[in-house]
């Protein structure tokens, strides 16, 4: 990991405001969906990814009541329901 030199301090609700040189280096749109991890001691944003709800797969997902599912996971579950062999 590299230091990019910025420092911020947390608003009063615990906000924080990513300069828009970051931004547009990381490549991060007006309004865009960041996920956040936590790995021991430390936060890492990374642009959100929809995954599979069952798999985690992130390709050839179909949109199911606003849900992401793989089509691998519906031929599972077609299997699984006895729908297919």
């Amino acid at each position: 990991m590299r230091s990019t030199g910025i420092v911020r301090k947390l608003d009063d609700l615990g906000r924080i405001t990513l300069p828009m040189e970051l931004r547009r280096t990381l490549g991060f749109d007006d309004r865009e969906s960041l996920e956040i991890f936590v790995d021991d001691d430390r936060v890492v944003l990374a642009k959100y990814e929809p995954t599979d709800i069952f798999s985690g797969q992130k390709d050839d997902l179909i949109d199911f009541c606003g849900k992401k599912v793989s089509r691998a996971s519906i031929r599972q579950l077609a299997k699984l329901a006895g729908l297919i062999d």
